[in-house]
């Protein structure tokens, strides 16, 4: 076990020069290759006195592609090492005066911790697509950008899902045990039968890009058919053959039941006594997205007494899951230790773009991958340019326009704002320079779009920390 210290890495860089000649270029995201992102650092800059270097704690032990991206861009980085995870009061102490901060699932990111970090904490990478452990409410209050991980971890977690539902279904731990202790004798017809996946019906709650993978990865096994529950029907997920059902519907129909929704307030405890009743008796049940949407105490009672056949779960609430647990005890009941996206490349692109996120916030670019309010930045540019087309609008929309741009500045990017201010420029033009010859369209049309676009990107940013979608 390595010694419990932490690792200072210090280098001599400008503080005003720190991040020119940053260069991001992102490889093609397949399904044979996760998305990966290359650095490169103007040699110019790292051969330049500075002020103060950028201040980066990580939390803990993490591959060294991401440490070693801010080490090479000037990052003071401290780094706490240890196979047992920092405890509250070191996470506590060792945050204090950093900007920017490299942490996971594991560490609680909340008003205390904030506050003794300092006002000049700038940018939050957690390394990880999930975002339950971040206050989500208190960071954007002051401020901070949040960058995470989604993407490189969708491949990884959909092969597990696959994995851990033939491992249920099949029994296959069972037989494991059998082998090692003995059990294993004669051949008997009915000895060991599971449960296969020809001519089934898969019902999968959460057809985001997760959902859609573990679809994909399904179909060579000859289901019978696919369905899918998501606030919104999905061309891309109706072109894989799924359809779109209600979830009662869903969990009456399906022999499989997977769950790869995102934790938020409307899905934590989704699964209960309720849900699991109106499953098919000998269902089986397989949950990869977050512990705290599946009452446990529900989920043993509902394996216990057969309401459901068995379940498959590679996440718990609370994580790692007591040795006690009386899920434990089931024999139709298969429990992996959060290990979805554990694929060494998977890791490491983690890492990558974790420290990625972080360079770019300190640099006050755009994230490569922006948790908060950019992402809603970035659809305000969208509206705005199809108002730009709109042509002409009433007397002081550019005004109000500017001014809530002026607003939106402290939470994003300028470059995020580029097609907005554009937009507000030719608002306050006069009305013959703004006209649109070949469009016609009515006054409502006319004079509402401009109108709506500021009050929906003003609803978009108060919202931004909250309203990042159900299923992942």
């Amino acid at each position: 076990m390595r010694g419990m210290h932490l690792l200072s890495a210090r280098c001599s860089i400008s503080n005003n020069q720190l991040f020119r000649g940053i260069h991001l270029s992102l490889y093609a995201h397949t399904a044979a290759a996760t998305c990966c992102r290359v650095l490169t650092v103007d040699s110019r800059d790292q051969n330049m006195a500075g002020t103060r270097r950028k201040k980066v704690f990580v939390t803990g032990i993490v591959p060294s592609v991401g440490t070693n991206l801010l080490k090479a861009n000037g990052c003071e980085v401290d780094q706490w090492e240890s196979d047992i995870l920092i405890s509250r009061q070191q996470l506590l102490q060792n945050v204090k005066g950093i900007d920017a901060l490299f942490c996971k699932l594991t560490e609680r990111i909340d008003k205390e911790l904030l506050d003794m970090a300092g006002p000049q904490l700038r940018i939050i990478g957690t390394m990880s697509v999930g975002f339950e452990h971040l206050d989500l409410k208190e960071i954007k209050k002051r401020n901070i950008q949040v960058g995470y991980t989604p993407d490189v971890l969708t491949d990884a977690t959909a092969e597990l899902t696959v994995a851990l539902l033939l491992a249920t279904s099949r029994r296959l731990f069972e037989a494991v045990h059998e082998v090692k202790s003995g059990g294993w004798g004669s051949w008997q017809p009915l000895w060991m039968c599971g449960k296969g996946l020809k001519g089934t019906v898969v019902g999968v709650v959460g057809a985001g890009r997760i959902g859609q993978e573990v679809i994909k990865r399904l179909i060579p096994f000859k289901v019978a058919k696919f369905l899918y529950c998501d606030r919104n029907r999905k061309k891309e997920v109706d072109a894989l053959g799924a359809e779109h059902t209600t979830r009662d519907s869903l969990l009456a129909e399906s022999d499989f039941v997977v769950v790869t929704c995102a934790s938020t307030p409307e899905t934590q405890k989704m699964f209960n006594s309720v849900l699991f009743s109106k499953m098919k008796s000998d269902a089986v049940f397989v949950n990869t997205s977050r512990g705290n949407i599946v009452d446990q105490e529900a989920l043993y009672d509902a394996l216990q007494s057969g309401k459901i056949g068995a379940a498959g779960i590679d996440v718990a609430d609370p994580e790692p899951l007591p040795t006690d647990s009386p899920l434990l005890t089931l024999k139709n009941c298969v429990v992996l230790p959060h290990i979805g996206s554990a694929v060494l490349v998977t890791r490491a692109a983690m890492s990558e773009l974790t420290a990625l996120n972080i360079l770019a916030g300190l640099a006050g670019e755009v994230l490569p991958s922006a948790l908060n309010v950019s992402f809603f930045a970035a659809l305000m540019v969208f509206l705005s340019t199809i108002a730009i087309v709109i042509g002409p609008t009433p007397p002081g929309t550019g005004v109000i326009n500017l001014a809530f741009l002026c607003t939106l500045s402290k939470w994003t990017s300028p470059t995020n704002l580029v097609l907005p201010v554009w937009r507000s420029v030719i608002l306050l033009m006069p009305t013959s320079t703004t006209t649109t010859p070949s469009l016609t369209m009515s006054p409502v049309i006319k004079f509402g779009t401009p109108v709506a676009v500021i009050i929906m990107s003003a609803v978009f940013v108060k919202t931004s920390s909250c309203s990042l979608g159900v299923y992942r």
